[in-house]
């Protein structure tokens, strides 16, 4: 885990951000990218609609299986604009967000919008705050020595090798992605709950209709294992690389300012177009973090107005490659776990 040691940085507060953000306003970066945002969901529909129509057409053969990759490619699009209505990037109102995050989320990929949102709100709010982030409290994995030294049994075992068993953990995510939406119904309110649980079930009823119209069981058991395995893994190759081994602040210590909380916690990830693709524009992660309602297509774009503030503040911006970020990422969760691996 990297310790803020910056001299500057202990003198950011929030008023540190005020200039920035009016700089980002001056810029238009963040006014809505309504047509922008039509021409990708209709490029999304699309792909998924033709991948569909694939495996119909391949027939109940074993090469319909091979569509499970770009169905995986294309569900992860999809995610990508549920997250964006999350945080208010696509439409004007509260309501109009929500709708698209449902259709988004519930209907097209069988994941809770309410529960997403909740969970991904609280961690912007305070990334990396132990005590305050679900994204680093204790689950399969766990992020510091003291939530290691815990662990019994086989959950000690995995936290021993958990750098080694990350991706291969990752298969398992887009199943269980589905399973805590299903589990998270019993929390929301009543007319909440009958809504995301009524489009989960026609997501489920649909996804297993057309892989049983057109595939026998075995192979449509294949694709569907194929498509959430590969799904949970792009995903997770996404938001890995962006917090992992930062900073994360001390529970009982000072509290920062908005400026210094997001930065130093994130990092970014450098690359070209095929980088930017891949990750949908939030390896830009800084940037994304302290404008989450800014839209993903300008998050590039503030990237050097982000990067200059940070240098005349004396925070640091952290930025390094794709290959180098999981480096990173795995070398802290090996750090995690050395201790139980000293016993």
């Amino acid at each position: 885990m990297r310790q803020a040691t910056t001299p500057l940085a202990e003198r950011t507060a929030g008023s540190d951000f005020a200039p920035l953000l009016r700089l980002i306003r001056e810029e238009g970066l963040l006014d809505r990218r309504r047509g922008r945002y039509a021409f990708t969901i209709a490029v999304d529909l699309l792909a998924l609609a033709a991948t569909a129509s694939g495996t119909v057409l391949a027939g109940n053969s074993w090469w319909a299986v091979l569509l499970a990759v770009p169905a995986a490619v294309f569900s992860a699009r999809i995610a990508f604009v549920g997250h964006d209505s999350g945080h208010a990037q696509i439409a004007a109102t509260r309501r109009a967000n929500r709708v698209l995050g449902l259709l988004h989320a519930n209907l097209l990929l069988g994941m809770s919008y309410g529960w997403w949102n909740d969970k991904h709100n609280r961690h912007h709010a305070n990334p990396n705050h132990i005590d305050k982030d679900p994204d680093v409290g204790v689950g399969a994995l766990v992020w510091t020595q003291r939530q290691a030294a815990k662990r019994q049994g086989f959950a000690r075992w995995i936290t021993r090798h958990q750098a080694r068993l990350f991706f291969p953990m990752l298969l398992l995510e887009g199943i269980a992605l589905k399973v805590s939406s299903v589990r998270d119904l019993k929390r929301q309110e009543a007319r909440e709950r009958w809504v995301e649980a009524a489009l989960l079930a026609l997501h489920a009823v649909g996804y297993v209709t057309l892989l049983l119209s057109a595939l026998s069981p075995g192979k449509a058991l294949a694709f569907a294992l194929v498509h959430h395995a590969l799904f949970g893994l792009h995903l997770g190759m996404v938001f890995a690389p962006n917090h992992k081994g930062m900073d994360m602040p001390d529970p009982d210590g000072e509290r920062w300012g908005h400026l210094r909380r997001q930065v130093v916690t994130s990092r970014n990830v450098r690359g070209g177009v095929l980088t930017d693709w891949f990750m949908g524009g939030l390896n830009y992660q800084i940037e994304h973090h302290l404008f989450p309602n800014m839209p993903r297509t300008h998050l590039r774009l503030a990237r050097p107005l982000v990067r200059a503030h940070c240098r005349a503040t004396g925070l640091p911006y952290t930025e390094t490659g794709l290959v180098d970020s999981y480096r990173q990422a795995l070398g802290h969760m090996h750090e995690v776990g050395a201790p139980l691996r000293a016993e």
